[in-house]
Order: structure tokens, then C-alpha cells, then sequence
């Protein structure tokens, strides 16, 4: 991929702006839920429950209005418990509650929303600063609201508050605001397991700037920069410390990894993935053949990463979403949703379009607005909890 030239300014992340990316991202959303909304009519389903009361979100409202111990006793004598989901989404929705009027459902739902614009400005916002160009980071955050499972970006889920800390944790690592990177990676730490993704974007540039110091300054006194250091201790404390303290509420130091695999979540470095489109490719070969052309298409997506020389946050940020996302033995079906964070893979592709006239480039945004709607509407109206 060639190296863009930056321009002045280009990676401001002023409201104003901004206000093209969000405009566009909000565009592409919307045309996913009218579409959403035109297919359950014609069911006859109701596209606000939905998008507040289905799957996960279910189990965020309870812990919202409840805390933290229900658990679900299934028929083979496995448990599900909500200690599995990380507690600032549940947080949010119960302070909102707090002050307004808003059930659970729709308390989730506004968070989401309002985290989805700062996710969209925050990926414009660090798009445009490493590719030097406006134009990037608006079509970028365009594309992320296109992405195949993006309907879960409408729903009172996770992915939007968790990519919209990432991103600015990204930008303030990328723009040296050490303090501001912790603070935010401690935040996206409460959110979601990936939130380990955001704490390894702050350490290794952290490492690497202070070891290339070292190195031009040999003479340099022994302490580190203190906002470097305040920001590298701030970061894994969000994340370590949910861990811990389901480790408390267990009675074991393991407790949150034994919550996990009693649904089924384990590490297994990736061998259920492969058993998994093993298992395709001998049952059912074109889907086989599909899902092993999909991770032909990310390790490819991850390689144009590397080879283009983006910032080491930003690719250490991708690669751990990416591996982490694959590497365990959890349904299969989630592990697309579980990439979403990982906007940077959409790079490629934008620097691609970038190449086309601005017609035919919103040609294949609305394309892509249009498959990835029709997908959503698809699945949340498809079989499946409640």
C-alpha cells in the first residue's frame, strides 16, 4: 500500500471536522435500521424489542437493575452466569435509569447510540491522523457502520462503547497524551475481555519510545517520563481488576476464566475454529470453502497492515482483537462480532476506494449499507433467544 500524503490538519478531531465522518456513519446506520424496520412489519415484530431485549442484552439490563448473580441452570447441569459480562455497560445503563424514565432496554440502547458516534469520531479521528487525509477517516468510519454484522452497533450491546474508548485510547497514544491513553484503555477494560487489546496498544509504544530514548541518550537518568509511566500503570487496571474480582466473588484466583468456560469459552489456541471448518468443508463444502476463504481474507487484511506501515499501536491493537477473537472454543457465530472493534482492517479497503471518483465510492458504501442491513434484518429476525 502507498504511503498517503498527510495534509494540514488532516487529523483534527474537532466536532466540525469530524461532522462529514458522522454524518455518514449515521447515514449508513440509519438505512440498516430502516430496512430492519420494513422487514419486521412485514413479520409483524416489534424492531425495538428487537434491539433492546435480545441475547446479550438481556443479560446487561438484568445486571443493570439488579447487579451481579443471577445465573441460568441449564438442562445438562452447565451454569451460565452473568459474571461473564464485563460491568460498564450495566453501569451506564443504571445511571441513565437513575436520571430519566428509560427502562433497561432503551437505557442501553441510548448509550449505544451516543458510543456509536464516538466510535465513529474516534475512528475518523485516527484515520485521518495516520493516513493524512480527511477524506480516509470519513470513508473509514462510513465503512464500520457497513461492516457484516453491524446491526449489533444498534442494539444495547458492548461493541460501540468498546470501540469508541479503543479508538480515542489509539489517538491519545498516537498523539503522545500518555495520561488520557491509560485512563481511556482502564475504561475499555471494564467493558470487554478484548479490553487487553487496548492495554497492549499502550505498553509496547510505551516500551518502544522509552528503549529508543534509551538508546539516543544512553546518558538519560533511570526514571521513566511520569505521564508515560502514570498511563502504562493506569491501563490494565480496568480489565485486571474485573478479573479480580470475580476471582473474589468465586472463591479462586481462576474465577473469572472458570465463569467463562462454563459457557463454553476456553483458549485452545484456535483448534475449535479449525475442527469447526474442518467439520464444514467435509459436511458441507461451500460453506466450508466460504468460511476458509474468510480467514483467507483477514490474514490477508492483516498482512496489508503490516506491509503498509501503519503505527505499531494500531497494528498491535488489530492483531490482539483479531487472535483473541479466533483463539478460543465460543460459538462461532459471534466471532465476526468480535472483530468489529478492529476497524483498522478496513484500511486497506479505504485506501483502495480512495482511488475511485467520489460517485462511484459512495456507490459502493451504499452497496455495502445495503448487504449489511439486509444481513442484520436477516439475523434478528431469524431463530434464535428470547
Amino acid at each position: 500500500m502507498d504511503e498517503p500524503s498527510a495534509s494540514p490538519g488532516a487529523g483534527s478531531p474537532t466536532p466540525r471536522a469530524a461532522a462529514p465522518a458522522l454524518l455518514a456513519y449515521a447515514g449508513v446506520r440509519a438505512a440498516g435500521l430502516i430496512l430492519l424496520a420494513i422487514w419486521a412489519a412485514v413479520e409483524d415484530r416489534s424492531p425495538h424489542t428487537l434491539l433492546t431485549a435480545r441475547w446479550d442484552s438481556l443479560w446487561y439490563a438484568r445486571i443493570a437493575e439488579g447487579g451481579y448473580g443471577y445465573e441460568v441452570r441449564l438442562a445438562d447441569g452447565g451454569v451460565h452466569s452473568d459474571l461473564a459480562f464485563f460491568p460498564l455497560l450495566p453501569a451506564l445503563e443504571r445511571a441513565v435509569i437513575a436520571v430519566t424514565p428509560l427502562g433497561a432496554g432503551d437505557a442501553g440502547l441510548l448509550v449505544s447510540q451516543v458510543a456509536a458516534l464516538a466510535a465513529a469520531w474516534g475512528i475518523y479521528a485516527v484515520t485521518a491522523l495516520v493516513t493524512g487525509r480527511r477524506a480516509a477517516g470519513v470513508l473509514l468510519a462510513a465503512l464500520w457502520g457497513a461492516y457484516p454484522t453491524a446491526f449489533v452497533q444498534s442494539m444495547a450491546y458492548t461493541e460501540t462503547l468498546f470501540t469508541a474508548l479503543a479508538a480515542w485510547a489509539l489517538y491519545a497514544v498516537l498523539t503522545g497524551r500518555w495520561v488520557w491513553a491509560g485512563a481511556l484503555a482502564l475504561a475499555a477494560g471494564l467493558t470487554r475481555p478484548s479490553g487487553a487489546a487496548v492495554v497492549a496498544a499502550v505498553w509496547l509504544p510505551a516500551a518502544v519510545q522509552v528503549w529508543r530514548a534509551r538508546r539516543a541518550s544512553p546518558r538519560l537518568p533511570g526514571w521513566l517520563p511520569p505521564r508515560l509511566l502514570l498511563g502504562v500503570a493506569l491501563a490494565p487496571l480496568g480489565w485486571l481488576g474485573y478479573v479480580v474480582y470475580v476471582g473474589v466473588r468465586r472463591g479462586g484466583p481462576f474465577g473469572y476464566f472458570e465463569v467463562q468456560a462454563e459457557w463454553g469459552n476456553r483458549f485452545d489456541g484456535g483448534l475449535a475454529l479449525l475442527g469447526f471448518v474442518w467439520e464444514n468443508l467435509t459436511g458441507n463444502v461451500l460453506g466450508g470453502i466460504g468460511l476458509a476463504a474468510a480467514l483467507a481474507l483477514v490474514g490477508w487484511l492483516l498482512w496489508l497492515l503490516a506491509r503498509g506501515r501503519w503505527p505499531l499501536a494500531l497494528l498491535v491493537y488489530t492483531v490482539v482483537v483479531v487472535v483473541t477473537s479466533l483463539v478460543g472454543s465460543g460459538y462461532f457465530g459471534s466471532r465476526p462480532r468480535l472483530m468489529m472493534p478492529a476497524f483498522a482492517l478496513l484500511l486497506p479497503a479505504t485506501m483502495a476506494l480512495l482511488r475511485l471518483p467520489p460517485r462511484r465510492r459512495a456507490l459502493v458504501v451504499a452497496l455495502a449499507a445495503l448487504a449489511s442491513g439486509c444481513y442484520g434484518a436477516l439475523t434478528l429476525l431469524g431463530p434464535g433467544p428470547p
